[in-house]
């Protein structure tokens, strides 16, 4: 071995000796309840890809609009959403990976697709499925998990927990990648999750989002959300009802980009 590689991978070692002693470590008690709100989730099933066909209600300001979407999500990286709207047209957001890197894009009417802001891509990308969030990575290094409190959220008792991932660069990824669970202290199903949206000229902005679950139900033994509602601004902007969900069904890497 030269000398040259050799110093090569002492230093690889002290780095991530480094790293691994400054990572905060998670709340034993917020790993102990996002497992068991995975195995609630999933029955002890190994889930890899979801696909949710919907009638959705989009209202945007005084804008409403009345349609249908689907909604595809694989692994906790790769999401996608094609809305078909009666008045405004169709839309495709996507999430994935590039080069390592969160990243996304949306296009409407078949149009040049527009990239998001990449502070916009951290959070997680399965928003609309809880069971491939960041609620799912207790093993992983990566993410932070922290308790917050046994509180009401929207009326309801729930178990707050928060997750994040870290990373050496520090607190604005963390904060960029922080998402809120709100579990129901008895079924351990997750009713709410937040996080931050932030416009894409400012990531030091916070626009609170919030997503509200109800209406589980059982498919191939997997729990999934029937009904939806994204929250954005104080105020319900996508109402979504499930009209029918397949797991499992081998989605391909390349359905999650826009061309």
């Amino acid at each position: 071995m030269s000398r040259r590689l050799l110093l090569s991978l002492c230093f690889v070692a002290v780095a991530n000796l480094v790293l691994a002693q400054n990572r905060p470590a998670s709340d034993p008690r917020a790993i102990s309840l996002a497992q068991q709100s995975i195995a609630a989730l999933t029955r002890g099933g190994t889930l890899s890809d979801v696909t949710l066909n919907t009638n959705v209600t989009s209202t945007v300001g005084s804008d409403y609009d009345t349609g249908n979407a689907t909604f595809y999500v694989k692994g906790t990286s790769e999401s996608r959403v094609d809305f078909n709207l009666n008045t405004s047209g169709t839309r495709s957001d996507v999430r994935h990976l590039a080069n390592g890197a969160p990243a996304g894009a949306w296009a409407t009417n078949g149009g040049t697709p527009t990239p998001f802001a990449p502070h916009n891509c951290f959070t997680d990308a399965s928003w609309f499925f809880p069971t491939l969030t960041s609620l799912s990575q207790t093993a992983n290094r990566k993410f932070v998990f922290s308790y917050v409190a046994r509180e009401k959220h929207g009326g309801v008792d729930t178990q707050h927990i928060r997750v994040y991932q870290w990373s050496a660069k520090g607190a604005p990824s963390a904060v960029l990648s922080t998402m809120e669970f709100y579990i129901d202290p008895v079924s351990f199903l997750p009713i709410a999750i937040g996080f931050q949206s932030h416009p894409d000229n400012s990531m030091g902005t916070n626009l609170p989002t919030e997503i509200d679950f109800v209406n589980y139900q059982s498919v191939n033994g997997f729990q999934v959300p029937y009904h939806f509602l994204k929250i954005f601004g104080g105020g319900v902007v996508l109402d979504v009802t499930v009209t029918n969900a397949s797991v499992n069904s081998g989605l391909p890497d390349s359905l999650f980009t826009l061309q």
